[in-house]
């Protein structure tokens, strides 16, 4: 008995069990799947900048001047004067060469000088009386009072003596420009700074023998304060540059337009400014460079001959700049820069752009967007164009750095 009312028990409890599993299917079958809302995606909104452009070139420093040190005369080196390595100042003497042989030159001069000097007074003297004597004959034999051979005779002693005197003269002339060449030599063997600087090694030791004018100098003096920077730059980017100039996109009018920054070998930036000095009137046909050529200060003699360094240089002012976030930019098949924007109806719009540089994290585009875009930086994998979507700010730091960087340019700063 007990069995039979278990058993009916467990058929109810089954069967309600039963219809309550079928009530809930229906009703989840039953029950409407929500419609999926527009894809979220991260923008950044674009505006206009004021950006100081300025572009990296590479280049080599040379010293402000440089004097080859080489005899003007021949002879045996006496002394040396200088320390190698060390600071000279123009007139500073550096060698002796050997002067007795143009000492007895010169005085043998001086004594030629004075023995023609002397000659041509004597030579002075007795013209006055040759050319009184052919005068008076030349009255008597007029008068047949002298005989005409006598009269030649005197005639002939006075051009005798005028070629003699004039022959003087011209020896006292030799004379003095031996003496004065003499001189000349003399004081070409100590050998002196032309120039200031800091003098090199010696190629000459004491008691070698110096030759005028040889290929080898003996030393070689720079002067390193100020000292020249030699950059190069693509005319490319010349051509570009007065391209955008002309066409507004580019003001050239800053005061700091010559002022330059250099950054030695290390990245370290260099204390003092330079000066842009000029840029050369022919390019390279090797290279399609120009060359051109920075002043820097160098009281410190930090900077050598022959240092890489890479120079900053201003290229203008962009007014109007527009920075996209690079992570708003892609390439499409081709590898032409594109990007996506919300626009109107909150659509997604694929637009081709024109890229100038890197700067920072971003791209100066010089074309293709617009101050108002709304670029999308998050979620570009999940939207293709046309596709409505909804736009809230980025999450990430899309602002980035707005400077700095290496390469071919960047800005300076934002002004």
């Amino acid at each position: 008995m007990w069995c039979r009312k278990w058993s009916k028990l467990s058929f109810a409890a089954g069967l309600i069990s039963a219809v309550l599993i079928l009530y809930g299917c229906r009703q989840t079958a039953s029950a409407p799947i929500p419609a999926p809302g527009p894809t979220q995606v991260g923008t950044v909104t674009l505006n206009t900048e004021r950006i100081v452009l300025t572009t990296e070139l590479p280049g080599r420093t040379s010293a402000f001047l440089v004097a080859e040190i080489r005899p003007q005369v021949s002879g045996l080196i006496k002394n040396r004067l200088f320390e190698e390595g060390a600071n000279v100042k123009a007139g500073d003497l550096l060698y002796q060469i050997d002067p007795a042989p143009y000492e007895a030159v010169l005085n043998q001069a001086k004594a030629a000088l004075t023995t023609a000097e002397a000659e041509l007074v004597t030579a002075e003297a007795n013209l006055p009386a040759i050319r009184s004597r052919e005068q008076r004959l030349k009255g008597l034999v007029v008068i047949h009072a002298v005989s005409q051979q006598d009269y030649d005779d005197a005639s002939a002693a006075l051009r005798l003596a005028e070629a003699n005197l004039a022959a003087r003269k011209a020896a006292v002339e030799i004379s003095r420009a031996a003496v004065e060449t003499a001189s000349i030599n003399l004081s070409y063997t100590p050998i002196k700074a032309p120039i200031s600087g800091r003098i090199g090694i010696s190629n000459v030791t004491v008691g070698a023998m110096a030759t005028a004018y040889q290929p080898i100098p003996l030393a070689v003096i720079q002067q390193l304060d100020p000292i020249y920077v030699d950059v190069v730059q693509s005319n490319a980017d010349l051509l570009r540059l007065r391209s955008r100039s002309r066409n507004g996109g580019l003001l050239r009018s800053s005061t700091d337009q010559r002022n330059v920054k250099l950054l030695l070998e290390d990245g370290t930036e260099y204390p003092s400014r330079g000066t842009l000095q000029f840029r050369d009137v022919t390019v390279d046909p090797s290279t399609g460079t120009v060359k051109l050529r920075m002043v820097f200060r160098n009281p410190g003699q930090v900077l050598l001959p022959g240092m890489f360094v890479q120079a900053v240089v201003e290229e203008g002012v962009s007014p109007q700049a527009i920075l996209a976030p690079q992570q708003g930019v892609t390439r499409d098949n081709r590898g032409q820069p594109i990007a996506w924007v919300v626009g109107q109806g909150e659509k997604v719009e694929q637009k081709a752009l024109e890229l100038d540089r890197p700067i920072g994290d971003k791209w100066l585009v010089t074309g293709g967007l617009a101050a108002g875009d709304r670029l999308i930086v998050e979620g570009r994998q999940k939207v293709r164009p046309g596709m409505p979507v909804q736009a809230v700010p980025a999450t990430t730091g899309a602002g980035g750095s707005r400077a700095g960087g290496r390469g071919p340019g960047q800005a300076e700063g934002v002004k």
